[in-house]
């Protein structure tokens, strides 16, 4: 996972606790273990993706507030953020709970798309914005284009 993600984690935990829904915590409480989902880091994913986001439409030369902000809003769309997550092949990793699993959770486009933020938060606490940054750039870049006109 971490090389399809291009990033190594200094902290493995991190990527696993990205990787852990509520569900599958919840399952594990019934069977007296305990471990932490990915709901506080998929928070902290959302708001450094949007940075970055804005960030690097600035740099495209986007004319408007206005233009930025809708095409930020394109980006940052549950299917656009789950298209990069199936791309990456992050579906198969999800720690998906019972009720999840039967239904096939790990393919629809919210659980992706809340993985891959909690991954971005992840990465952020592992090793600090610009790794987040890089990884979005790799991601998205096509996204990103020059605005002109």
């Amino acid at each position: 996972m971490q090389e399809r993600l291009g990033h190594r984690f200094r902290d493995p935990a991190l990527l696993a606790r990205a990787l852990t829904t509520t569900a599958f915590v919840n399952d594990e409480r019934l069977k007296g273990r305990h471990s932490e989902d990915q709901r506080v880091l998929g928070i902290l994913g959302d708001e450094v993706i949007r940075t970055i986001f804005v960030e690097l439409l600035i740099r495209a030369h986007y004319p408007t507030p206005d233009a930025i902000t809708r095409q930020k809003e394109n980006l940052e769309r549950h299917d656009a953020l789950a298209g990069i997550a199936s791309e990456l092949g992050i579906g198969p990793s999800i720690r998906l709970g019972t009720d999840e699993k039967i239904r096939g959770a790990d393919m629809e486009p919210a659980v992706l798309a809340g993985t891959l933020a909690a991954i971005i938060g992840a990465m952020y606490l592992d090793s600090g914005f610009e790794a987040a940054r890089q990884a979005v750039i790799r991601w998205f870049g096509d996204g990103i284009t020059p605005h002109h006109g």
